[in-house]
């Protein structure tokens, strides 16, 4: 009996302990950046603790939500769009332009615009896919492209009156402890649970991973690396009009000047939420509290009301460096890991 008992004993003192895997370091980081910023709002203003006040950063941010969540598999793919912001505003013109100026029904204005968004995007995609060219350049143009037709459309701001677009906008759905959520949320919501399902779940995801990770040894994998570089880019385009309608249903508007700078938000939330530049590693969920940090630095500011509002850059842009740093130091302990696996 003694021998048995200082065995098991040996064992407990021996047992390994409980360690985070590097894989999921950033993600823990994320998370962590973001309680700590919402406590210390807790802790300084008053009203800041409460559960409309969080609803409120997805509410304020479902859009920059939507366009991050396509940016981050096109980033997990080793690429980069520039081009979101300028879609998400010819979104917005395109809209407001056939249904306020021309009477086209939503119903007809909404498929059009979330097609051509895919459209643009599949474009991209096959250029870069097929003529070998950098994704920098191609987005680049693409986005010059869009935000010029937007100014070929108007020059000036077109304010939607049409019924649907009043209401959708308006309209609060109940929600817990006397709280309310837009129409947006639930989108914003809806495409997250997919992105999840569609990075960790199915082979196109595993194929962006490995893509990003390493492109010619996924072409010897025999992979499809060529179609899923070119569906990778569609689903940005597809998600950055969607972000389009969205954000039309939050200004109730179109105009070339929306989403100005929102491709930068996009990445930016990508990259603080743990998503490595390199591509090949990054989670979808770290997007999403990517953008809820990003919220929570313009609602602190809000609350503290004295700051201007260009302290969100100032913050987004030191958490960015930040964020680059420690990807640094996590790339070096996955290649340790990796050899010593």
């Amino acid at each position: 009996m003694d021998i048995a008992a200082a065995t098991r004993d040996t064992r407990a003192v021996t047992r390994p302990p409980l360690r985070l895997s590097p894989r999921h370091l950033p993600l823990a980081v994320t998370i962590g950046l973001f309680v700590v910023m919402f406590g210390a709002g807790s802790l300084l203003f008053d009203g800041f603790f409460s559960l409309q006040v969080f609803l409120n950063l997805l509410i304020d941010n479902a859009f920059l939500a939507i366009t991050a969540i396509g940016m981050t598999f096109v980033i997990l793919s080793g690429g980069i769009d520039l081009s979101v912001g300028s879609v998400i505003a010819l979104t917005t013109m395109v809209s407001a332009s056939l249904v306020q100026q021309h009477g086209v029904s939503p119903a007809v204005v909404i498929p059009l615009v979330l097609a051509m968004g895919a459209g643009m995007g599949f474009v991209m995609g096959v250029i870069i896919q097929r003529f070998d060219v950098q994704p920098f350049i191609v987005t680049l143009a693409g986005m010059f492209l869009a935000r010029g037709l937007c100014y070929l459309i108007s020059i000036d701001s077109i304010t939607i009156q049409n019924r649907f677009y009043v209401d959708v906008s308006s309209h609060r759905i109940p929600f817990l402890f006397d709280t309310s959520i837009t129409w947006n949320v639930i989108i914003a919501l809806v495409l997250f649970v997919a992105a999840i399902y569609l990075a960790h779940y199915t082979r196109f995801g595993r194929t962006v991973y490995a893509i990003g990770g390493n492109e010619q040894s996924a072409l010897l994998m025999g992979l499809p690396v060529p179609r899923t570089k070119v569906l990778v880019y569609t689903f940005s385009g597809f998600c950055s009009a969607l972000a389009g309608v969205a954000f039309t249903f939050y200004m109730v508007s179109g105009y070339a000047l929306h989403a100005g700078g929102m491709e930068m938000d996009a990445i930016a939330a990508v990259v603080i939420g743990g998503t490595l530049l390199t591509g090949g590693f990054g989670t979808v969920a770290g997007t999403l509290f990517g953008v809820l940090i990003h919220g929570t630095i313009q609602t602190l500011i809000m609350f503290e009301g004295t700051l201007s509002s260009w302290w969100t850059k100032i913050v987004i842009g030191l958490l960015l460096l930040a964020s680059c740093l420690l990807q640094r130091l996590f790339e070096r302990r996955l290649v340790g890991v990796k050899r010593g696996g």
